[in-house]
């Protein structure tokens, strides 16, 4: 009797997402060596889900591996950099994927992902810039604070994350 999970796409056994898995292990381990945020807070499950989907898309259809770790740091920081248009980004990416036929877990968790990180809404500090009417170097109020889309506030957090790796 086979498990309930197959979908008959391999071999008749389960279909595991390793490269998804993959982006996700070693988006949770570059945040944990920052300790910039406590591991199960949100901030931290949106850096992590930021940084996994991030890697898993750079990978392209091979999928991740912790072997390429360090040479991929230059194009993940590259990709989330904050003058890179990240979101716009991701959605050309999984685009690319589908219009590509690819199919199986490793997309579908990389779609759902990036849907809970656009429907997930955080309050923390506005990210967007320097405040109004202030110049290089003004001071940013933190107790001004905003509704952001999760990735908003993943996507800084785990780009000094790699700086820091």
């Amino acid at each position: 009797m086979l498990p309930e999970s197959t979908n008959g796409t391999s071999g008749g056994g389960l279909a595991v997402p390793m490269a998804w898995l993959c982006a996700e292990f070693i988006a949770d381990d570059l945040l944990r060596a920052g300790c910039l945020v406590e591991p199960g807070s949100l901030e931290y499950r949106a850096g992590r889900q930021t940084l996994a989907l991030t890697i898993h898309l750079c990978e392209g259809a091979g999928g991740s591996s912790g072997a390429r770790t360090v040479g991929r740091l230059d194009e993940w920081l590259s990709r989330t950099a904050y003058d890179h248009p990240w979101p716009q980004w991701v959605r050309e990416r999984l685009a690319e994927r589908v219009g590509a036929g690819e199919t199986g877990p490793d997309l579908a968790l990389a779609r759902e992902t990036w849907r809970q990180l656009e429907a997930t809404q955080l309050r923390a500090v506005d990210l967007g810039g320097p405040p109004p009417g202030g110049g290089p170097g003004a001071a940013i109020d933190e107790a001004d604070q905003v509704w952001l889309p999760a990735w908003k506030l993943g996507l800084p957090l785990c780009h000094l994350a790699l700086h820091l790796y």
